[in-house]
């Protein structure tokens, strides 16, 4: 009996690790995108659709809030990886492989800041909350 609970000790160490280094890949290729849809060899559409994808990845509110058992991390464990796929798709291999090495080049040296970029994003959501709360208060005056 005793030989049991290693195993699945060993098997839980295996699973947690292949969760972190699929997180840690994750990560990286969303840091690939953030650089990416800033370059002009991007079109306009993979742009914004990046644009989207980084900025609801980073982004502390989700669709579905995380307190919500079960369904609330469906967003950060589908849409996400999902969202990175697609505009992993739209995005030409030159300019991925170009960004590939400055996430590498800046894994070594510092994690990249872009206050500018911080900034919009939360401005997205508030309007995005306000225009909520205008629907939400004309529904209930009707």
């Amino acid at each position: 009996m005793n030989q049991d609970k290693p195993m699945k000790t060993e098997k839980n160490l295996s699973i947690i690790q292949k969760l972190k280094t699929w997180a840690k890949n994750l990560k990286k290729q969303l840091l690939v995108l953030y650089l990416a849809y800033r370059d002009e060899r991007v079109s306009w559409y993979a742009k914004l659709f990046t644009m989207l994808v980084v900025a609801y990845a980073f982004s502390p509110i989700d669709f579905i809030p995380d307190f919500i058992p079960i369904l609330g991390y469906l967003d950060d464990v589908i849409l996400v990886p999902l969202g990175v796929s697609l505009a992993l798709k739209l995005i030409p291999k030159e300019v991925l492989e170009d960004c590939k090495k400055k996430v590498e080049e800046r894994q070594t040296t510092s994690k990249p800041k872009n206050w500018v970029t911080g900034v919009i994003i939360i401005a997205i959501w508030i309007l995005v909350f306000i225009w909520v709360g205008k629907l939400v208060l004309s529904y209930m005056n009707h």
